[in-house]
């Protein structure tokens, strides 16, 4: 692409998907606020769980099992990632 192409050149997506190429009905907790700051996840036909910052839905999503997400929920219920907050 040259300097006068009217295209738009898209920024390669890295440590993820392109969450706008998944087919996927995304949700929020309720308990997200209304500046935007929420991650998105939506259940996949494979099974996989995908995960996405709401304030760019069509930037890279990451995918997980679902195994993984249940590991990571179980952890967080117990406790270990509070420190973080």
């Amino acid at each position: 692409m040259n300097e006068n192409s009217k295209e738009t050149a898209v920024p390669p997506v890295q440590n993820g998907v392109q969450a706008s190429s998944l087919e996927a009905c995304w949700i929020k907790s309720r308990r997200s606020n209304a500046e935007g700051n929420c991650v998105e996840v939506a259940a996949l036909v494979d099974g996989g769980i995908a995960m996405r910052n709401s304030r760019d839905p069509d930037g890279p999503a990451l995918v997980y099992t679902a195994a993984e997400v249940a590991a990571f929920l179980a952890g967080a219920k117990d406790g270990e990632f509070d420190h973080l907050l």
